[in-house]
């Protein structure tokens, strides 16, 4: 399967496009999408890179899994299309945000305007099978995307690192912490957000004032 990424993307990742567990993990991919009903829709799958060019990069929002549930995944992580309900995970973000900064929550639970200005919204995970968290990890897209984060570390500096919950954080090992931040809490799922472990964190106001630090313009939340 030829995969063709945002331009500034298919250069950086040209040797793991190329690699062989690429070609083993599309093929998967490919067979998974023809025999079962899978998230995001194919043509999304690699949104996230699409939507946010290597060089506009200036945050990262690390999720695990795209949702599971039909129509809610884009290819963009705790993101929604317009229209679609919010999950939980994406309440206590907003939730979060309006404490933090004061932002109202809002009607769309689609984050492409973050997006359209340096976050990516990555996945660890870029597919899953419908109803089947998890069902497609640990066939390479872990490495794939181990390649992107290590692609932002070593060749940029100042990007500010999300890692909400244990998936997230151990993500965390290829990120030099010298020339970026890194910002850690609980995954915002009502689970850990119920143990105290997510609201709090202020993350929103901490990484617009690195950026701004860094002579970066602040994201609008």
């Amino acid at each position: 399967m030829q995969v063709r990424l945002e331009k500034s993307w298919q250069n950086q990742l040209e040797a793991q496009l190329s690699a062989t567990y690429f070609k083993e993990l599309t093929d998967f991919v490919r067979q998974e999408y023809q025999q079962f009903k899978c998230f995001p829709p194919a043509k999304d799958i690699f949104n996230a890179l699409d939507s946010t060019p290597f060089y506009s990069t200036r945050v990262v929002i690390l999720g695990q899994d795209p949702y599971h549930g039909l129509g809610q995944a884009h290819g963009l992580s705790f993101s929604v299309p317009e229209g679609v309900a919010h999950p939980p995970s994406l309440i206590n973000i907003f939730k979060e945000l309006e404490r933090d900064i004061g932002k109202p929550y809002p009607k769309s639970g689609t984050l492409t305007t973050w997006a359209s200005q340096g976050v990516m919204l990555l996945n660890a995970t870029l597919s899953v099978r419908a109803g089947q968290p998890g069902s497609h990890q640990n066939r390479g897209w872990e490495q794939f995307t181990d390649a992107i984060i290590s692609s932002l570390s070593e060749i940029k500096t100042g990007v500010v690192f999300m890692l909400w919950g244990n998936y997230a954080k151990k993500k965390g090992k290829h990120i030099d912490r010298s020339k970026h931040l890194v910002l850690e809490a609980g995954h915002p799922s009502p689970l850990s957000a119920n143990r105290g472990l997510w609201f709090g964190n202020n993350h929103f106001s901490k990484a617009n004032d690195y950026l701004w630090q860094q002579g970066s313009k602040p994201i609008n939340w």
